[in-house]
């Protein structure tokens, strides 16, 4: 589904990414690994056309790069960023009623599929986003982005500075997209639940991909462990 080539990015005349090369495939949950700067963040604003870059990006073989983010999310794919960037004013509802496409007609996600997921969504549904904590925000961030119906999500540190009983939330939330054959692109800190849900991962270093195998096969890599995640 996406196909990423030769991929360089930008901020002014700061080169941040190195020729990153990857793949997603349909129903497939990818981690993206490695230390902080290593480039995560940038790939995924890369893929949203955030920031600038060169080289190629295909999304089910069409070319996508140079596109406007909005294009990018009306072909298919949703992006989580790590700040949640909620709308503080509005209500939970009215956040999720923003995400959602096309008035949900032919959708495959509804209003009672997030609170189900998420219950406390549900109790918190006509209160304003933005007097509500981290973790609600993170849901309702994550909530959002899937009433669009995305064919693939790209999510940035879904897991950050969230509570151990929030953090199983969200590690169950991914798991029901892959069972609705959603693709996932997971930049996350956290070793354990990365791979323990993702079905291949990717190590960055330093603007470049220097490992691409299964989550076994990194466990059982301490050079690529201690070189390019440990601190």
């Amino acid at each position: 589904m996406l196909d990423i080539n030769n991929l360089h990015a930008y901020y002014g005349k700061s080169h941040v990414l190195h020729g990153v090369h990857f793949k997603v495939a349909q129903g497939e949950i990818v981690a993206l690994l490695g230390r902080n700067g290593s480039g995560r963040s940038t790939t995924a604003k890369a893929i949203m056309g955030l920031v600038d870059s060169e080289g190629e990006i295909r999304w089910k073989g069409r070319p996508i790069r140079g596109m406007k983010p909005f294009e990018i999310a009306h072909l298919g794919i949703g992006y989580v960023p790590e700040n949640r960037e909620i709308f503080p004013k509005l209500t939970v509802h009215q956040n999720l009623m923003l995400g959602q496409k096309g008035r949900g007609k032919g959708s495959r996600w509804s209003f009672d599929d997030m609170y189900a997921m998420f219950p406390r969504l549900k109790e918190r549904q006509h209160t304003e986003a933005g007097v509500m904590s981290g973790g609600e925000q993170q849901m309702l961030t994550l909530c959002r982005t899937l009433m669009g119906d995305p064919e693939l999500i790209i999510i940035d540190e879904p897991t950050e500075g969230l509570a151990p009983k929030i953090v199983e939330q969200v590690a169950d939330f991914l798991q029901k997209l892959k069972e609705k054959g959603v693709s996932v692109l997971l930049i996350e800190q956290k070793l354990t639940i990365a791979l323990n849900i993702s079905d291949r991962a990717l190590v960055m270093g330093h603007g470049s991909i220097v490992f691409d195998d299964t989550p076994a096969a990194l466990k059982a890599n301490p050079y690529v462990r201690k070189e390019w995640l440990e601190v």
